[in-house]
């Protein structure tokens, strides 16, 4: 049953001066009637501002030209009386100019409210939103908006090949003492309904940086893919696309001192889960796992940390393989991320002929706008996700952070933490034992102008690889010249590598 009560007002009082002249935004923002039976008393308040007319607002969460973001934690609202919000400091912004000094020019304007407690990401269904409307700040204005929006629940196309999987992890739901699932969607072979009980080999596809188990919704809406797929040319193979949600972000499907053990999970739980359900062989012969970015680390990951379980990785462009090369930072060396030994400020992205794009501060800042503590470390972003994989758990229950949100300065002891997840650390500590379980199954391929400095560590890991002996890896590990970020990634082409590597069992 739906209550409805009086809308709730809350008055932002905006002043901007620029050159002597004050611009006053008064916004009244209210919540629909419709979605006060939703509405949660305590969240976070976003306000966008942005010059580009093609996206909405609150879309737009890393650093772009003409992108600002500010926020702030709200708590006990009653849902029913109006609470006033001025201009005080306690907002924490992406702008270097605060909201008293807004700078004269056109903008594209939204609220958002998120009231989400399940998930990491502001774009977690059952958030609020207003509508983008475009504001001229050249003199003082008044503005009602509504947040009338509510972010819908995910849902899969509906296809006869698409299936989705929401499992509780046991393993988790003790971790966190509270339900906890884990999610999967599968697109089955073409011929799948046709042949019984054949049992199926198996991909396991890992997304880029916080990528859902709805992405299988781009693949079956693509006529092309589609219809090759079907074909009598296409591989039988299943098509298992995991969620890249967790507790700080993207889960990394790997164990986690501060998310928990969802590598555990993974292996233990959702896996022998699937193939069960959906004749999957059951066999690590016939089992693969591929990705890009950060799919790419993950997918490496989960060959190296469970060499038994899968029977090949295919990973494109990943994350930082190895800390000495942290994209530009070596973070058992140097003292400061945002800084570099010369003094200029690191760059976190380039173009691919080496002009940077963001710089380190500027993107980590984001991800302090968009953490309810006002850091990164629950952001819900990458920095937040990488932190909350590698790092301890801090003693305020959130992790202990590498980079200090504010200086950039560098804990060197939880730098000797992350070792644990330093790839090249960890291959040439096991080499004894790890690398016959490694041999045939290792396949890397990394753009060298990758857009976020990803291909230096990539080189570090290959040249130990190519060190080895006892047994001699045998990984393939292929740089292109003048090729970015993921580049060479299709699903096309990883099923073609997977029928390649099914060609070779004996």
């Amino acid at each position: 049953m739906i209550h409805r009560f009086p809308s709730m007002i809350i008055s932002l009082f905006i002043l901007g001066c620029l050159s002597g002249q004050n611009i006053g935004l008064d916004l009244s923002i209210s919540v629909d009637p419709a979605l006060l039976a939703d509405f949660n008393s305590s969240g976070r308040l976003f306000v966008f501002l942005n010059k580009n007319p093609s996206v909405e607002p609150r879309t737009l969460t890393w650093p772009s030209p003409g992108n600002y973001i500010f926020a702030k934690n709200i708590a006990d609202w009653d849902g029913q009386s109006s609470l006033q919000v001025t201009n005080s400091e306690d907002w924490i912004s992406t702008a270097s100019w605060s909201l008293d000094e807004i700078p004269q020019d056109t903008y594209y304007f939204q609220v958002a409210w998120d009231q989400d407690t399940e998930e990491s990401r502001i774009d977690a269904p059952g958030n609020l939103h207003s509508q983008k409307q475009k504001i001229e700040l050249y003199g003082s204005k008044s503005m009602d908006v509504v947040l009338k929006e509510k972010i819908p629940a995910r849902k899969l196309v509906d296809h006869p090949l698409v299936k989705e999987v929401i499992l509780k992890s046991d393993t988790l739901s003790a971790w966190w003492g509270k339900p906890m699932f884990v999610k999967a969607s599968i697109l089955l072979p073409g011929k799948y309904g046709e042949q019984g009980e054949r049992v199926y080999p198996i991909r396991y596809n890992v997304a880029g940086y916080g990528g859902r188990y709805t992405r299988i919704n781009r693949i079956a809406n693509n006529t092309e893919f589609m219809e090759w797929w079907t074909s009598d040319e296409a591989p039988q193979i299943i098509n298992v696309f995991l969620d890249g949600e967790g507790p700080f972000g993207d889960s990394y499907q790997m164990d986690s001192d501060n998310s928990g053990p969802y590598g555990f999970s993974l292996i233990n739980e959702l896996i022998p889960h699937i193939e069960d359900a959906y004749r999957g062989t059951d066999s690590p012969l016939t089992r693969f796992v591929d990705g890009c970015s950060t799919g790419g680390w993950v997918s490496l990951g989960l060959q190296l940390y469970y060499p038994e379980s899968f029977n090949g990785v295919f990973s494109y462009s990943p994350d930082a393989v190895e800390f000495e090369n942290y994209q530009l930072i070596n973070i058992y060396r140097d003292k400061n991320a945002y800084t570099n030994e010369f003094g200029y400020e690191r760059p976190v992205a380039r173009m691919t002929d080496g002009e940077p794009m963001i710089k380190l501060r500027d993107f980590l800042q984001y991800e302090n706008v968009l953490g309810t503590s006002n850091t990164y470390v629950n952001s819900g972003g990458q920095f937040s996700a990488h932190n909350a994989l590698y790092s301890p758990k801090g003693v305020n229950g959130l992790p202990q952070f590498l980079i200090d949100p504010v200086t950039g300065n560098i804990d060197s002891s939880v730098a000797e933490y992350w070792k644990k997840y330093d790839f090249k650390i960890y291959t040439e500590e096991h080499w004894k034992t790890l690398g016959p379980k490694l041999q045939g199954k290792i396949h890397i391929w990394m753009g060298d102008m990758d857009h976020f400095y990803l291909n230096i560590a990539t080189r570090a890991f290959d040249q130990f690889l190519q060190s080895t002996t006892n047994p001699k890896s045998d990984a393939e590990v292929i740089f292109s010249p003048t090729q970015g970020h993921c580049a060479q990634f299709s699903n096309r082409t990883v099923l073609d590598q997977i029928v390649e590597r099914l060609s070779e069992i004996k």
